[in-house]
């Protein structure tokens, strides 16, 4: 028997995952099986509330079904996770990061919220995650530097209009010093290649007009090369295969071009046998339980292989394309393959940028 996307439950499954507890929106399954509500497990998930809403919700919108959560609620609930210093909190009363706040930022987008908050205080944190060397720290506490961090800040700055805030020319500079002689791309300088990585670090060049600087044929390959012998994709060599990797790959792909370089339909095999037909929702893989993160992305991997009636969706910032053609100045990311970049000058740091 053919496997077919299970919608009404993939719906039903997100939907369950939120309780209204007075005047907030919980997401209480967020890494974890709906069956498994004890009272450390959902503590232990707490900061992962504001990101839950945003994969919830964006799956949702892919299945057409943005509707299923009442946006009243859920814009209230941002709204309270904003901290005075102009960022967000994974939870209300929760420090600022960059994840949750670009999390903050992408459900508001999507429903047209961004009216709601003050957008000057928002962009003043993001700026000031900056280092010098172009690099972004997650938070003001930690000083933890990582490429993931550095996508984010152009992601939410670019749906700002806010790109020219910050030194955009030394921002690509410490992306590209995160390619490998793989052709692919790891969290710091040195670091290991990893298709999270290269989804990050190719999503920021792309935003920054910089995919001159990536080796499409060779990052092509190594993420072709993911899809193993038994077709299901993993994130880096010698690891098991999961739905998220398969995101990185795909959208990694589409976005330097090179989608076709993967076997389609073997790939959309993988996703379906990735649902729960019981409770709804995908897993990381067929054999564990479902969760809201891994829906997301399997919805979203079968969107970008074109599956039918979905919404269609943004490789490049996770959202569907309805939402994101909303963003100042982007046309897609055909459009960011055929355009000429402002930066072919910036390759390598130089004397001045030290």
């Amino acid at each position: 028997m053919s496997l077919e996307l299970l919608r009404e439950l993939h719906s039903k499954f997100i939907v369950k995952l939120d309780q209204v507890n007075k005047n907030h929106l919980h997401f209480i399954g967020i890494v974890i099986s709906i069956k498994q509500k004890d009272h450390n497990e959902y503590w232990s998930t707490e900061q992962l509330q504001l990101n839950g809403i945003y994969w919830g919700l964006t799956a949702l919108d892919v299945i057409k079904q943005r509707d299923a959560l009442t946006k009243e609620d859920v814009v209230k609930f941002v709204l309270d996770c904003q901290n005075p210093d102009g960022g967000f909190g994974g939870y209300i009363n929760q420090n600022s990061h960059i994840l949750h706040t670009l999390s903050a930022i992408q459900v508001l987008f999507t429903y047209d919220s961004l009216d709601k908050i003050d957008v000057n205080k928002v962009i003043d944190f993001v700026k000031s995650l900056q280092k010098n060397d172009g690099s972004f720290i997650g938070d003001r506490s930690t000083g933890e530097i990582d490429a993931r961090f550095s996508y984010c800040a152009l992601s939410c700055l670019s749906i700002l209009n806010a790109l020219d805030t910050i030194n955009i020319e030394i921002a690509v500079v410490f992306v590209n010093e995160c390619k490998n002689i793989d052709g692919g791309y790891g969290n710091v300088p040195g670091a290991e290649s990893h298709a999270a990585m290269i989804f990050c670090c190719v999503g920021a060049l792309a935003i920054a007009n910089s995919l001159h600087l990536v080796d499409r044929d060779k990052l092509g390959w190594w993420l072709a090369e993911r899809q193993l012998k038994s077709v299901d994709p993993n994130g880096r060599p010698d690891k098991p295969a999961d739905v998220c990797y398969s995101w990185w790959v795909l959208s990694s792909l589409a976005v330097i071009g090179k989608l076709h370089w993967i076997n389609k339909d073997k790939m959309i095999e993988f996703f379906l046998s990735s649902q729960n037909t019981v409770t709804g929702g995908f897993s990381d893989s067929h054999e564990d339980n479902a969760d809201v993160f891994h829906t997301l992305l399997g919805i979203a991997g079968l969107a970008i292989l074109g599956y039918e009636d979905l919404n269609e969706i943004d490789p490049l910032y996770c959202m569907t394309r309805e939402v994101t053609k909303r963003i100042p100045g982007y046309h897609g990311v055909l459009m960011l393959n055929r355009s000429k970049s402002l930066l072919k000058k910036t390759f390598i740091r130089t004397p001045s940028m030290l």
